[in-house]
């Protein structure tokens, strides 16, 4: 006959061995389900990156068109003779440069650019003020400009899908 003592310890050895089976089913089960949660959501998250890259180059290209836009709103209203919203144009274009120029390493220009696109704002207050005074002269001047700021970033348009 076994004693009390030899008893709880078969029965506590016996109930240790069932805990250990069921821990180690249970991981088994744990790792399968993160091994297929894993082969879910890796190609999820590669996708969403690309995605979120295509995102970001479009962005891009779309401030720099949007820039592009205002300015050669502004160059036709002056050569229409509608200088109130060439002027406004002008400044708005000349605003969002100074910016996107401002944001650094964040803008969509490179530093070469960036250096190439500050030489446009030496003319932008006397362009302000032709275009105020519905000067003629205003209109070349902006074509101008605009033909250094499509010199500027034809690069970076280039390089955009």
């Amino acid at each position: 006959m076994t004693s009390s003592k030899e008893q709880l310890t078969n029965q506590g050895s016996g109930n240790s061995i069932w805990k250990n089976e069921r821990v180690w089913r249970f991981g088994i089960y744990a790792a399968v389900l993160i091994v297929v949660f894993l082969l879910g959501l890796v190609p999820m998250w590669m996708t969403a990156r690309s995605r979120a890259h295509d995102r970001d180059k479009a962005q891009a290209a779309l401030r720099i068109s949007t820039l592009q836009n205002a300015l050669a709103d502004a160059a036709i209203d002056a050569r229409h003779g509608e200088y109130e919203p060439a002027r406004q144009a002008a400044s708005d274009f000349f605003s969002n440069l100074r910016m996107e120029i401002d944001r650094g390493g964040e803008s969509v220009f490179s530093s070469a650019q960036q250096n190439s696109l500050s030489s446009i704002f030496d003319g932008r207050d006397e362009i302000i003020t032709l275009l105020a005074r519905n000067d003629p002269a205003s209109a070349d001047r902006l074509v101008a400009i605009y033909n250094l700021y499509r010199q500027a970033t034809a690069q970076t348009v280039s390089n955009s899908p």
